[in-house]
């Protein structure tokens, strides 16, 4: 070796070294422009809005457990699930995936160094976070209870609770993914290492380019709908409100123009993660990989066309509900490839039952049940009959938790070690999942039951036939509580005490596995990679021999 390359070397090492003991600052990383420290920010802020959220759900199964309401007011009760779900879907599920491991992870996964504009994406942590703090001041004020969808005129005209400071917190939320998704389209774009063509992406990376058209497509409509809220509330201008000369289905219609696609970007980042995970743990590439990666920009496209099945019940044209209706059918083609395509991926697959293996199964089972129970939500007939009772609050559940949730903690897990440089114990990780899974089935699959037999959502009482199939919800709520609370203790326990992770723990294929260290260089890659292999490609591989690496441009690694 030169003195030249030594003293190179020696330099990489220092700034490595200095790195890792400038993340324990606090200015440091509020002020950083490194994506990976971006993604932990994002993490940290959305699992403490997940807790809030959780806090929240807790109350309101309690407060079900008797039908006379006894434990909450009605008009608490109202506050606590609007909280809910205000918490868990504008500020846990639509950035979980998508700014937490899409952060970490994409330039990591393209040959990146960083996004195409870190200063931007550092401040859309800053406007999400924000937001949420904003709409966390709304719940100590005296909270909101409009329901998660703000639903007109109730809310911008006849509710007395903290509405509009609520709104401007989403609002402002809604520009950070707004500026998440502009830079990630320009990274995936511009930003590819040599030879990292359209088909050698992994399959997370596809799916979080269609998210990101969502979100960049979808999210000004409903920032600008809930601002109009706002608006009406605040200055008395007739625009929802039909005393005033509004139109009150006009929000309907903006709000599900948005909300049902903002649902794929809460479930098409998992749908990535699965596939990750599916490949990495059965050493197969993903069966039909073209259809996979395309089946994620179906339904990114396709989901602008079906907010309309939300409204079945709303009085419009019965033709145009048929419209509705056959394409919410249709949408569920791309996602029917998906699981199809997963579970040909494992046949014969070399399976290993990991923890993110075990999150990514539970994933396909209950996204599948959720998707079938659609499919009764999608059908007028059986849609009149089951709008707002507790079956679309178990399929909407099937689909959040049982599938984005589930996805979450499957990415989790998977991207741990090399997140932190750590190992957590496998055992607990496992137990964990079965707990979950487990609680999950048991807290919501009685709530089909309810919603069939005609039980309203929303409601703090209740008629007394009910009460054993809200009292095994509640009960199961419990069980899968306990689920999540473990992984905060032995992934906290891990950053301590956990055996240090190697490089590539799972003998997986993927440049943030192969090329990258176990805890990623500020820079990413000391050399820019050429990358020569198909993505997935396990035809060689054999347990106990280090995955072959891609070749390295200037002679590093090869």
């Amino acid at each position: 070796m030169s003195a030249a390359e030594n003293q190179m070397e020696t330099q990489a090492h220092h700034e490595k070294v200095n790195y890792i003991n400038v993340r324990t600052t606090l200015l440091s990383w509020l002020v950083t422009l490194d994506h990976k420290r971006i993604g932990i920010l994002y993490l940290l802020t959305v699992s403490f809005f997940f807790l809030i959220g959780g806090l929240a759900a807790s109350l309101v199964r309690m407060e079900l457990v008797s039908p006379k309401g006894d434990l909450l007011e009605s008009d608490t009760y109202n506050k606590m699930f609007t909280t809910h779900g205000v918490m868990m879907i504008f500020f846990f599920l639509i950035p979980s995936i998508p700014a937490v491991f899409g952060n970490f992870l994409l330039p990591l996964m393209i040959g990146a160094r960083d996004v195409a504009f870190p200063r931007l994406n550092l401040l859309s942590w800053y406007m999400v976070a924000g937001g949420g703090l904003l709409a966390l001041a709304a719940l100590i004020m005296g909270g909101v209870d409009t329901g998660w969808t703000f639903y007109t005129p109730y809310s911008s005209s006849f509710a007395k609770t903290q509405v509009a400071l609520t709104v401007v917190g989403i609002f402002i939320a809604g520009f950070g993914s707004i500026f998440t998704g502009i830079n990630f389209l320009v990274t995936i774009h511009k930003m590819r290492a040599p030879g990292m063509t359209w088909f050698r992406l992994p399959l997370f990376v596809w799916a979080m380019y269609a998210t990101s058209l969502i979100m960049v497509l979808g999210t000004p409509v409903v920032a600008i709908t809930l601002l109009l809220v706002a608006v009406e509330r605040l200055l008395g201008l007739g625009i929802f409100d039909p005393a005033r000369g509004g139109d009150p289905i006009l929000f309907q219609h903006l709000f599900w123009f948005y909300s049902h696609p903002a649902v794929y970007i809460m479930i098409l980042p998992s749908m990535g993660v699965v596939s990750e995970v599916i490949s990495a743990f059965s050493k197969r590439r993903i069966f039909a990989y073209h259809f996979v990666a395309f089946s994620s920009l179906a339904i990114a496209i396709i989901g602008f066309l079906v907010w309309g099945h939300h409204m079945f019940s709303t009085g419009q044209s019965m033709y145009l509900g048929v419209v509705f209706s056959f394409i919410t059918f249709l949408v569920a083609v791309p996602s029917a490839i998906k699981v199809f395509n997963w579970l040909t991926t494992l046949y014969k697959g070399r399976i290993e039952l990991t923890a993110p293996m075990m999150y990514g199964l539970g994933f396909i089972g209950l996204f599948t049940i959720g998707g079938v129970t659609g499919l009764h939500l999608a059908a007028m007939a059986t849609n009149v009959h089951l709008t707002d009772t507790y079956f679309v609050v178990a399929h909407f559940h099937y689909v959040m938790v049982g599938g984005a949730i589930m996805g979450y903690m499957a990415a989790l897990h998977f991207w741990w070690p090399k997140m932190t440089g750590r190992m957590y114990p496998e055992s607990w990780a496992k137990l964990s999942a079965m707990i979950i899974f487990i609680g999950f089935n048991v807290t919501f699959m009685p709530q089909f039951i309810l919603g069939y037999m005609g039980m309203p959502r929303r409601y703090h009482s209740y008629n007394e036939e009910w009460q054993v199939l809200n009292v095994l919800s509640t009960a199961g709520s419990s069980v899968m509580g306990l689920g999540y609370i473990l992984p905060l203790g032995y992934l906290l326990w891990s950053l301590k005490y956990g055996k240090i992770a190697p490089q590539n723990p799972w003998n997986a294929r993927g440049l943030e596995w192969e090329i990258v260290d176990a805890i990623p260089h500020p820079h990413n890659f000391e050399t820019i990679p050429i990358v020569t292999q198909e993505a997935y490609d396990y035809e060689h591989w054999h347990p106990n021999k280090p995955a072959q690496q891609p070749v390295i441009v200037g002679g590093g690694k090869s």
